[in-house]
């Protein structure tokens, strides 16, 4: 990959469980002995990183030697860690900043450090990044990040931190203007010196991301169709985020040329059938990224863990044109006209035992199914609400997706959107619209926040209005990171309603499912923190309506939290696969729920085989459901159907 010789920075990205840390690792590897005057960097910004698993040793927020390459370190970021440093170096700026746009004073904003911020992981993964190449960290770096929805909402944080910039500036405004029109004269101080260095800061980190020429971001897939649907997606928000694209690559391909595979084994039946299905898309991904390069990984015979490993299946990364594809077989198309039914011969997998049971004899009123990016999560979520809905036609069930990476669409077949959308009679699907929910949010709380945070009143006597303006700015952005707050809102009224029976969600991986399982009570703590400013200063605020709305939504989401660790209510369903790093970080997931009194009874292990251990052992305390592969020569629902089979 000699195309990477002047980068100086690369970012490693794609859908979840496609490869993304072995690549990052490798690439790393690579550069260490290429450059060994270099020093190189590999560093994680996913929460629920596997940088350990992969390389075989502790990862921390402290940059660790790699053992056989002095030059190469290993660092996952704290964001908690990262974020108390920052406020030790701005805190107290920030403060008086807000102090002077606000009728806040200094003293009460101070418990803010200590709450939960949504996106707090992206926030400080942007700033240090740009800070290590600021100040000369290391020569080169290689970024793993979190799956595409996550990496998104790290990139557009560049646009908040802009305008979040620009509102800052307005409050000095307002400062200098007071000073100005009091003394006739004003010196500038340690807010404006602070306001000229971020901007220069953020300026110089924004041409570095978005320079070709030393930043290059690498997207994994698989040739897989979901894969491949949502990289479109993906390499379409990169273009409008203008992140340059380095290539892309297609992991775990089956080689053409295979030995012979015995007739009795379980490969021979499907091994030409994939490999033409590969062919097809691996032509398909050579198009989408054009004119980039496109590159391949061969299928492993073992999972590449460790150095040697590592080492040996970076060296098969090869280059592909599309004249070196090798023409469809004349087999099975890739996906069926989803009109046609299913005529041809099917060999159905075996079905294991034990299987679900049935939730909503049991009562249960939401299921959170999820795990390790690329495991399977959307899969089993589609089909629980199809078996369900086929055994239970006079209840009403929803599969709702809240990974900001929608791909519940996709396993359906069709469409989705914010609006529920019928799959049959009695079961809907829906993808939540950040976007959507975030406007009613502003609509319901956030611009009355804002004219209270400012000081507006509807009383001339007491008005103060610092810098309403500056307030509306922070409020009209997109405010990346809190998908999994507006999540939780969705959620929430759904339950209230009481139209579903029964409501699966298809979530984030690990990570961010686990900031969605902590924003009832990180909600509940802002909220509580506004009830105290109010109580202070409320002759001078009033809106005590408003408070009394605030006052209900911390009321409901109070119930939210009892609902989430109420056994008899809500449900984790976690899966993951037979590969040493996803059943690790499964492991670390479920001893993470116990501790949040999360109940989960069933882990589903993914494409099983029968020469696969059903890695029981590793749970203890739950009931390990097997779903086989699924064939592959069907349609998207059809599969669903089937799965659905499988598993109850």
């Amino acid at each position: 990959m000699n195309c990477l010789n002047l980068v100086r920075l690369v970012f490693v990205s794609g859908k979840g469980g496609v490869g993304k840390t072995t690549f990052a690792c490798g690439l790393a590897r690579q550069w260490a002995r290429e450059f060994p005057d270099e020093q190189i960097l590999l560093l994680s910004t996913d929460p629920a990183h596997s940088l350990g698993d992969v390389l075989l040793m502790e990862v921390e927020d402290m940059p660790r030697p790699v053992e056989d390459l002095s030059n190469l370190f290993v660092r996952s970021l704290d964001a908690e860690t990262l974020l108390e440093s920052f406020r030790s170096q701005y805190g107290e700026v920030l403060q008086l900043l807000v102090e002077r746009g606000s009728f806040v004073q200094g003293e009460d904003l101070s418990p803010v450090w200590d709450l939960a911020w949504p996106g707090v992981d992206e926030l400080m993964g942007i700033l240090e990044i740009q800070r290590i190449l600021h100040e000369q960290k290391a020569d080169r770096v290689v970024v793993d990040m979190a799956p595409s929805g996550h990496t998104l909402s790290l990139f557009g944080l560049m646009d908040f931190l802009d305008q979040l910039l620009n509102a800052l500036n307005l409050f000095q405004e307002n400062h200098r203007t007071i000073h100005q029109s009091l003394t006739g004269q004003y010196a500038p101080d340690s807010a404006d010196r602070f306001l000229a260095e971020m901007k220069t800061d953020l300026a110089n980190g924004r041409s570095l991301l978005q320079n070709a020429e030393q930043t290059a971001c690498f997207v994994i897939a698989i040739a897989e169709s979901m894969s491949y649907l949502e990289t479109c997606r993906f390499l379409k928000a990169l273009h409008q985020l203008h992140i340059p694209l380095g290539g892309l690559v297609v992991n775990r391909l089956i080689p053409i040329a295979l030995p012979e595979v015995e007739n009795s084994s379980p490969l021979s039946a499907f091994l030409p059938q994939r490999q033409s299905e590969q062919q097809e898309l691996l032509a398909k991904f050579i198009t989408l990224a054009a004119p980039n390069p496109v590159f391949t990984l061969p299928l492993q015979p073992r999972e590449p863990i460790g150095a040697i490993a590592l080492d040996h299946c970076f060296t098969h990364l090869q280059p592909v044109q599309a004249d070196s594809i090798v023409p469809p077989t004349g087999l099975l198309p890739l996906i069926l006209p989803k009109a046609l039914p299913i005529t041809l011969p099917i060999t159905l997998p075996t079905k294991y035992s034990p299987g679900f049971s049935d939730f909503i004899v049991e009562n249960r009123r939401l299921l959170l199914v999820g795990g390790k990016g690329g495991v399977g999560k959307t899969t089993v979520s589609a089909a629980i609400g199809w078996g369900l809905a086929e055994r239970h036609p006079d209840c009403k069930i929803r599969v709702i997706s809240i990974d900001p990476a929608h791909s519940l669409g996709d396993a359906f077949g069709i469409t989705l959107s914010h609006k529920p959308v019928a799959l049959t009679a009695n079961l809907s699907g829906q993808e939540v619209d950040a976007k959507q929910v975030l406007e009613q949010f502003r609509a319901d709380y956030l611009w009355e926040l804002a004219e209270m945070m400012s000081g507006a009143t509807d009383d001339d006597a007491l008005q103060i209005a610092y810098a309403p303006e500056a307030w509306r700015q922070i409020v009209a952005q997109a405010l990346p990171g809190i998908d999994e707050m507006l999540s939780l809102l969705t959620v929430m009224e759904l339950l209230e309603q009481g139209e579903q029976d029964l409501i699966i969600l298809d979530t984030a991986p690990t990570g961010h499912l686990l900031r969605f399982l902590e924003m009832p009570t990180a909600l509940a703590d802002w909220l509580a923190w506004i009830f105290k400013l109010w109580i202070k200063y409320q002759d001078v605020v009033g809106r005590t309506a408003f408070m009394g709305r605030l006052r209900s939504l911390r009321q409901r989401v109070v119930q939210a939290q009892k609902k989430l660790i109420n056994p008899n209510h809500t449900e984790f369903i976690g899966v993951f696969q037979a590969q040493s790093a996803i059943v690790a970080e499964a492991e670390r997931l479920t001893h993470t729920l116990s501790q949040m009194h999360v109940s989960e009874r069933y882990v589903v292990q993914n494409r099983y085989c029968v020469d696969q251990n059903t890695e029981s052992h590793r749970f203890p305390e739950q009931i390990v459901v097997r779903l086989p592969e699924l064939p592959r020569a069907i349609d998207p629902q059809n599969q669903i159907k089937i799965a659905a089979q499988m598993l109850f």
